[in-house]
């Protein structure tokens, strides 16, 4: 897959192309849906399936007072938009210039023009241009006149429930990690590298893994059924997001317990990378450490048990 990050890179012979416009967050089942149709659509009309999203998300400039977390910060969108086997990522700095692009002088200058594009693939709800104000409706006349197809998507429901990164984003703020999966078509995680904790599991509970900080999306504070990737290691593991307040600690930390645990070499820069699978229960004070050991063997008790019965299920 090719990577451009403005339309002057493209070089001369790139040829005609299918091409869908979007942030994708999460790159999840309904993104995947249409990024899926665009490569199917490219190979049977000869042309190249690219998508066209943005850097920093455009909700970070436009509503810099309320900055986005995102589900999948961008070298990790990048991997998965990848894997669905597109020809080029088109990934535009937007700036206040791109901001400004009308309706149909986006339409003209990105689609028509700069990708030479055939048919354009997007979400019933898709807007774009200044101040958001074009639709798929006005998109697809644009179409007309410019020599493109416009396909739109109704919204993709499961069980009922919305396949939207907004969508997700709630659940995961409310905890419901297993939900966000089924929405995903994946577990929802993070990545991040290890983190100095202040050594309460290991002096008084089980050794755990902490992560350094991590600026993006994190479901709700509580505790995990977790996987851990630690470098080239995978490991099942019980994760807690929160302050630990136990021990009167006010210092947020996510820290996993492995549970295959084996001495592991650690660097700075060591990938972490924890998926979460299912949320155990809240994070509480226990009055005592006893307490919090007791609490975490019926944890540990309860994610060994998951972890059986998944396996039982393969």
């Amino acid at each position: 897959m090719q990577l451009f990050h403005k339309l002057d890179d493209l070089p001369p012979d790139f040829g005609y192309t299918v091409v869908s416009v979007g942030n994708f967050d999460g790159v999840h089942r309904a993104h995947r849906h249409v990024l899926c149709e665009i490569v199917s659509r490219a190979r049977t009309i000869g042309a190249k399936a690219v998508a066209i999203t943005f850097e920093p998300h455009p909700a970070r400039i436009l509503r810099p007072d309320s900055p986005l977390k995102l589900l999948t910060p961008t070298p990790e969108k990048l991997r998965l938009l990848e894997a669905t086997g597109l020809d080029a990522i088109l990934l535009l700095p937007f700036t206040r210039d791109l901001s400004l692009l009308t309706p149909p002088e986006f339409a003209e200058q990105i689609l028509a023009k700069g990708l030479q594009a055939r048919e354009v693939h997007e979400g019933f709800n898709f807007r774009f241009g200044h101040k958001a104000s074009g639709t798929v409706e006005m998109l697809a006349q644009y179409g007309q006149e410019m020599g493109f197809k416009v396909v739109t998507y109704p919204e993709m429901k499961l069980r009922g429930e919305p396949v939207s990164s907004s969508h997700i984003r709630r659940l995961l703020g409310e905890g419901r990690v297993s939900r966000a999966r089924h929405l995903l078509g994946r577990p929802f995680s993070i990545l991040s590298t290890p983190g100095r904790g202040r050594g309460y599991g290991s002096r008084y509970t089980v050794p755990t893994i902490n992560l350094a900080r991590y600026e993006e999306l994190i479901p709700k504070d509580g505790v995990y059924i977790t996987r851990t990737r630690v470098g080239g290691e995978c490991f099942d593991s019980v994760t807690n997001i929160g302050n630990r307040p136990t021990f009167g600690a006010d210092l947020f930390a996510i820290e996993s317990h492995l549970l295959n645990f084996h001495p592991i070499e650690l660097t700075p820069e060591t990938e972490v990378e924890i998926h979460f699978l299912e949320r155990l229960r809240d994070e509480i004070k226990f009055p005592s450490i006893d307490a919090l050991r007791t609490q975490i063997a019926i944890d540990v008790k309860h994610a060994r048990r998951y972890f059986h019965l998944l396996k039982l299920r393969k």
